[in-house]
C-alpha cells in the first residue's frame, strides 16, 4: 500500500466524525450543557500550556538540529529571567484560574442543590413544583415511582419539558450508578441509603440512560429509553399508565416488588398503575420483607433503650459478659487457621509466578489438624 493510501485510510475514520452524535457534548438538559461548558473551558485553558509546548518542542528540535550551523551556541548558558517568569507564571494562572472555574461550578452544579434555572437566561418559573422521581436499581433493571402521579415504571422514564426534576435514588442491594448523559452528570445508587439529582430537559425527543458501573452479569442490559415531552404530554402519558394501558402490571405492592427484586435480565419495560404508599422509603430502609424492622425504627429502638442491643466491641465489659475483641489482649486473641503471606519461602524473582509466590491466603499448615489414616480411610 503506497503511502497517500496508508493517510487515507487513517482519516477514513476522522472523516465520520461529525456525522458522530456526541451526546456529552451536545446534552439536551441545562444541567448536562454547563457540566459540557466546564469541560470545553477547562480544556481549553489546558491547551494554552500544552499547544505552546508541542509547537516549541518541534521549533527547537528543527531550529537545534546537528545539521544547522546558524544556530546560536551557548554552551554556558543557565538562566533566563524573561524564561523563567514565562514557564512559572503561565501554568500558575492557569491553575489559578482552573480552580476558580472548578470551585464555581462544583458548587453550582452540586446535584443536591436545586437547579436555579431551566436554560440559559431562563429562571426556575415562580411557582413551579419540581416533579419528584424515585429510582430504584435493580438487578438488572430500573425502577422509576411518581408519587405524585401513583404510578411506576420499569425500564422506562419520561419527563416533562422545562420542568425541574428532583430524583431520589437508592439501590436494593448492589451499588450502581444512574447515568442519562444527555441531562446530567451521573450519580451513585446504594442500598440503605438515598442520594439525590436535580436537572431539567430543555428539548423534546426520545434518549438513552443506563448503568455506568458494573454490577454484575445483566449489568450490559441494564439501558432505558428515556422519552422528553411537553407538560400536555407528560399528562397524557401518565393518564394512560394510570388507567392500565400499554404493557400494563397492575398495581405495584410490596410482594410484586419483591418478586421484581429478583435478579433478571433484558427485561422490557412494564408500567404500574398504582405503587403502594410508602415503598420507596420502605425499599431505602430496607424493610419490604414482611416482619422486617426499619433501619430507622431499629436504631430509634436502640437510643431509647440502650441496653437492649448487642454488646459493642469497645465497651467494658459486664459481670458474666464476654469481652469485646477490642479490649482482649494479643494473647487472648488467637489467630484464624490462614496466613497472608506466602506459603513457604518465597523464590523471589527466579521463580516468579509459583505457587508460594502467588498464594496469599495459604493454610497455615501449623494450624491444620492432622487426621488419623484410619479415619481419613473412614471418611472415605
Amino acid at each position: 500500500m503506497t503511502l497517500p493510501s496508508r493517510l487515507a485510510a487513517l482519516a477514513a475514520p476522522l472523516l465520520l466524525l461529525p456525522g458522530c452524535d456526541l451526546v456529552v457534548l451536545n446534552p439536551s438538559g441545562d444541567v448536562a450543557r454547563q457540566q459540557a461548558d466546564l469541560v470545553l473551558w477547562s480544556t481549553g485553558l489546558m491547551l494554552l500550556i500544552i499547544v505552546p509546548v508541542m509547537a516549541l518542542t518541534l521549533l527547537f528540535a528543527w531550529r537545534y538540529r546537528a545539521s544547522n550551523a546558524d544556530a546560536e551556541y551557548k554552551p554556558d548558558w543557565d538562566h533566563s529571567t524573561g524564561l523563567e517568569l514565562v514557564i512559572w507564571s503561565a501554568p500558575l494562572l492557569i491553575i489559578i484560574a482552573l480552580g476558580a472555574l472548578t470551585w464555581v461550578g462544583t458548587h453550582t452544579l452540586d446535584p443536591y442543590r436545586p437547579i436555579g434555572r431551566i436554560a440559559s437566561g431562563r429562571a426556575v418559573p415562580a411557582g413551579q413544583r419540581p416533579l419528584e422521581v424515585q429510582v430504584v436499581s435493580l438487578d438488572w433493571k430500573w425502577l422509576f415511582i411518581y408519587p405524585e402521579q401513583g404510578i411506576a415504571t420499569v425500564n422506562e422514564l419520561v419527563l416533562p419539558v422545562d420542568r425541574q426534576v428532583r430524583f431520589r435514588l437508592t439501590s436494593s442491594y448492589v451499588m450502581n450508578t444512574f447515568y442519562v448523559p444527555t441531562m446530567a452528570g451521573m450519580i451513585y445508587t446504594m442500598p440503605g441509603m438515598e442520594t439525590k439529582l436535580h436537572a431539567v430537559m430543555n428539548r423534546p425527543g426520545r434518549f438513552e440512560g443506563f448503568s455506568a458501573h458494573y454490577s454484575g452479569a445483566g449489568f450490559s442490559d441494564m439501558r432505558f429509553p428515556v422519552l422528553a415531552t411537553d407538560a400536555a404530554g407528560f399528562d397524557r402519558w401518565a393518564a394512560m399508565v394510570k388507567d392500565g394501558g400499554g404493557r400494563g402490571q397492575g398495581a405495584l405492592q410490596a410482594a410484586r416488588y419483591l418478586q421484581l427484586e429478583k435478579p433478571s435480565e433484558k427485561v422490557p419495560a412494564m408500567r404500574f398503575a398504582s405503587v403502594e404508599r410508602g415503598l420507596f422509603d420502605r425499599v431505602v430502609q430496607m424493610c419490604v420483607q414482611p416482619g422486617q424492622p426499619c433501619m430507622g425504627h431499629a436504631m430509634a429502638r436502640d437510643m431509647a433503650h440502650p441496653g437492649s442491643h448487642a454488646p459493642v466491641n469497645d465497651r467494658p465489659a459486664q459481670p458474666g459478659e464476654a469481652k469485646g475483641a477490642l479490649l482482649k489482649d494479643p494473647d487472648e486473641k488467637g489467630s484464624a487457621p490462614h496466613i497472608s503471606a506466602p506459603s513457604g519461602q518465597g523464590e523471589g524473582k527466579s521463580g516468579k509466578g509459583t505457587r508460594a509466590n502467588r498464594d496469599m491466603t495459604a493454610v497455615d499448615p501449623r494450624s491444620t489438624p492432622i487426621i488419623p489414616g484410619a479415619a481419613l480411610a473412614a471418611l472415605g
